[in-house]
């Protein structure tokens, strides 16, 4: 074995490929094939693509399905605390040595092939789930999804929650490119939801070459939230009374309904009866979503890192208020839409913590600053650190008891701040 723990082998990884990004689907494809050898996979397959919302619909088709008796494999990307987040199996993170047994496999069948850090994880995922044997695998498209390297296996069903701009170095400056990427994961004659009730073009007419059974969101299938419930309908079938999801948010009742509709358009697969509906809703978890640490001050972290998404979490908030200051821990990636991120959400917040991310990717905060000043935000709210724990202590420490603290811009900069949360506690 080349290496004999998990860290070791994330470590070589990171450095084995040229690039960190690097669309296309040959090189894993072949490695694929090497170790699969073209045999028929031993388990339905749910592909989720979108930018934004994969998370949380990978969590409610996992509990969903979980509540009907199957055995469910996920696999999601990036994690935020451990890298065996990525990989789950009955709802539990698959341990440091099936991780390294199949980086290992991955490492003899690729041969000369240069890998990815995020290929191989995507191959570890497969490789494990096809040793277990789950009834259903639910696979996040990391990146796109045309191209992406889950796209090597044939999903049952594609679900696409949201398109908006987001990665346009790689996937284009248009909704339309970027749909039409997304549109990558459907298959001909296999069923396709899309979540959100606006959809480009382009994805439909893929969806119409294809001969793909498109089910739209506002025209096949509609939902209706009231107080402490919501009902579901679609020209066959309606659902009253549904428990509103356990997952914060308002915009999760779009990624539930699409969900929902997904999953009864594999009937004839998998058999999801209105009790699992309402136990999977009631049950589901996922960290980092409009995620509420109960205490005073107030502790939110999101993973919101583009314009869409931070107008969900402008909402969220506005719908949440607190009756004293918000304290933003803040930090991004330098090629993401920063300015107007920040435009977004600078009326919302009262004081700025800014972080380095620690990593190549993220945006010093010398230029964070900048952007926020350009916005019209008073220098004197906003001030610099070069990690997120420091940000958030100094956060913590600056707070009173009716203030909260949002913690937000980035995966990495949330994993990093619940590592520390959660190592605070266990002292």
């Amino acid at each position: 074995m080349r290496f004999r723990t998990l860290g070791e082998w994330l470590l070589w990884q990171e450095g084995l490929h040229p690039k960190k990004i690097d669309l296309g689907l040959e090189r894993v494809a072949l490695v694929w094939q090497r170790l699969y050898a073209g045999k028929r996979l031993p388990f339905r397959v749910i592909t989720v693509a979108g930018t934004n919302g994969k998370g949380s619909s990978v969590a409610l088709l996992e509990a969903i399905l979980s509540a009907s008796g199957y055995r469910v494999g996920c696999f999601t990307s990036p994690h935020l605390v451990r890298y065996n987040e990525r990989i789950r199996l009955d709802g539990r993170e698959v341990e440091d040595a099936p991780l390294c047994a199949a980086f290992e496999q991955i490492d003899q069948a690729r041969g000369s092939i240069s890998l990815s850090y995020f290929e191989f994880s995507a191959l570890a995922a497969l490789q494990i789930f096809s040793m277990a044997k789950p009834d259903v695998v639910v696979l996040e498209v990391g990146l796109g999804g045309r191209l992406d390297a889950v796209n090597i296996v044939d999903p049952d069903l594609a679900l696409i929650t949201t398109i908006a701009l987001d990665h346009t170095d790689w996937l284009g400056n248009t909704l339309d490119q970027i749909g039409k990427e997304k549109a990558g994961i459907m298959r001909s004659h296999k069923p396709v939801v899309c979540a959100s009730p606006a959809v480009p073009d382009s994805l439909i007419a893929h969806a119409r070459k294809i001969e793909a059974e498109l089910h739209l969101a506002g025209t096949d299938f509609t939902y209706r939230q009231y107080a402490d419930s919501w009902d579901w309908w679609s020209p066959v079938e309606h659902m009253e009374h549904l428990p509103l999801p356990a997952l914060q948010g308002e915009y999760q009742l779009q990624n539930a309904a699409a969900v929902i509709m997904g999953l009864l358009q594999l009937r004839s697969l998998l058999q999801v009866d209105r009790t699992a509906i309402d136990q999977g809703l009631k049950a589901v978890r996922i960290s980092g979503r409009f995620q509420r640490l109960q205490g005073a001050p107030v502790i939110l972290l999101d993973v919101a890192h583009n314009p869409e998404a931070v107008g969900v979490l402008v909402h969220n908030l506005q719908r949440t208020p607190c009756t004293g200051q918000t304290r933003a821990v803040f930090g991004m990636m330098a090629d993401k839409d920063v300015a107007s991120v920040v435009t977004i959400m600078a009326d919302q917040v009262n004081s700025w913590y800014l972080a380095d991310l620690g990593v190549s990717r993220g945006m010093p905060t010398k230029k964070l600053r900048e952007i926020l000043l350009a916005a019209g935000v008073d220098g004197t709210a906003v001030e610099c650190y070069p990690t997120a724990v420091e940000a958030f202590e100094q956060a913590k420490e600056s707070a009173l008891a009716n203030d909260r603290i949002l913690i937000f811009g980035s995966f990495c900069l949330v994993g990093d701040t619940l590592a520390h949360i959660g190592a605070a506690s266990r002292k």
